[in-house]
């Protein structure tokens, strides 16, 4: 089942007593076995070989929740209303849903992988749509090894990275002595591609005037290459991605339409990383595994706190702070813990606008101190010592501060209503 983050944008120091969560079972129900598959993790870009192609298991939507009765005996339920913990780091694996070697929990990543794993198989073009950072270079790639052509090449043709008056040489090849440098002949990415995919990432900053020249390439099947005299047959799958909105570009005169109905055959959108938080379990075990680091954990404190950035970045912005995070951990560490991603967040990665989001408006200082000290403990799970470096103070400022307050951790819970109104 999907949990949402009662304020995913939140910064990750300061949360306020609407947040409590239950951690009493937070370890308690996570199944034992880790997952393996790996997960939109970023790769290197360019051109690769192929993947035989992987068990297509489809996707399915997750179970509904159960509902939880007291057992005799047990007395009267507690009057406070707990919000069950997130996903930890090993979900249960009849959660997931997977397309190739790519396994999702959240509902969102799960529709769009159910979309992708119908599309596979065919030969039908595909453009990807998301943000930066979302993976679209990953998926792009597990669609091909779905797909009849997973035995051919997939080539990636990226069009904001190629020089603009190298792109019609590298997208349709040239002949040898077509202009000055061009000693030898050159295959473009439609040759290179004959009987597998051609990947055209950022598809939406290719040049005006080269989108003539693809059209005539995508609708004959047919390139000429820059100086030669005849057309070069090819057979290609066009998979196309792009972050920006292709028909405001189209409207602005900056993308042709007809290139745009040419590959708008299944346009299929992926939700940013904000809208997966489920899915943070898997992705931060599958990038461990890239960075090398298998034999760490993620500690649920820490996820606690990756499930409150807004994550501008997405998925590469996560890998970036698990990298980050690794340099502040101890030779003794088995695990990354909230202490390690509270320091990469305070050396600058975390955006300090996130703060402005938080509905703190008419609540007393004194109880927003309270409620940042308890949630702290809560995550270090009672070391004062680490409570005091999260927050950024002194040990021996934490201990005055629970003597102000009398033993936070141990205060009855209060709303945030009763709060703005307490005077």
């Amino acid at each position: 089942m999907s949990i949402k983050s009662p304020n995913p944008t939140a910064h990750p120091k300061i949360w306020t007593e609407c947040m409590e969560i239950d951690t009493q079972g937070l370890t308690r129900d996570a199944p034992s076995s880790r997952p393996s598959s790996r997960f939109l993790s970023a790769g290197n870009r360019g051109e690769r070989s192929s993947v035989p192609p992987a068990r297509l298991n489809g996707s399915h939507s997750p179970p509904p929740p159960k509902s939880i009765a007291p057992s005799p005996g047990s007395g009267p339920p507690p009057s406070r209303q707990t919000i069950p913990p997130p996903a930890t780091c090993r979900p249960a694996a009849d959660r997931l849903a997977s397309f190739g070697p790519l396994v999702a929990e959240s509902a969102a990543m799960q529709g769009t992988l159910a979309t992708l794993a119908r599309y596979a198989p065919t030969d039908v073009s595909i453009t990807l749509i998301g943000e930066t950072g979302t993976g679209k270079d990953v998926l792009a790639h597990a669609i091909h090894a779905q797909s009849a052509r997973a035995s051919g090449n997939f080539v990636v043709f990226d069009c904001g990275a190629v020089a603009a008056n190298l792109a019609e040489s590298e997208l349709l090849g040239h002949e040898r002595g077509s202009f000055t440098g061009a000693i030898n002949a050159h295959a473009g990415a439609f040759e290179r591609a004959d009987g597998g995919t051609l990947f055209l990432d950022e598809i939406g900053e290719l040049p005006l005037d080269l989108q003539p020249k693809l059209l005539r390439a995508l609708e004959n099947r047919r390139a000429r290459r820059v100086g030669g005299k005849e057309d070069r047959p090819f057979d290609v799958r066009v998979i196309a991605a792009t972050n920006r909105d292709l028909q405001a570009e189209v409207s602005a005169g900056r993308f042709r339409r007809d290139i745009y109905f040419r590959l708008g055959s299944a346009v299929v959108s992926i939700p940013p990383l904000r809208e997966r938080l489920d899915d943070l379990p898997i992705l931060t075990r599958s990038i461990l595994d890239d960075l090398g680091r298998s034999e760490l954990e993620v500690s649920d404190g820490a996820l606690m706190l990756l499930r409150l950035r807004s994550w501008p970045g997405n998925v590469r912005e996560l890998k970036n702070t698990l990298a980050c995070a690794l340099a502040f951990l101890n030779p003794e560490d088995v695990e990354i813990g909230a202490q390690h991603v509270t320091a990469v967040f305070d050396s600058g990665a975390v955006n300090d606008g996130d703060i402005d989001r938080l509905p703190l408006g008419g609540l007393r200082l004194e109880r927003i101190e309270r409620a940042a000290i308890r949630q702290t403990l809560t995550l270090s799970g009672g070391n004062k010592v680490r409570a005091a470096q999260l927050l950024g103070i002194a040990v021996s400022t934490l201990y005055e501060k629970l003597k102000k307050h009398g033993q936070v951790h141990e205060e009855p819970r209060e709303s945030l209503p009763q709060d703005r109104t307490d005077e």
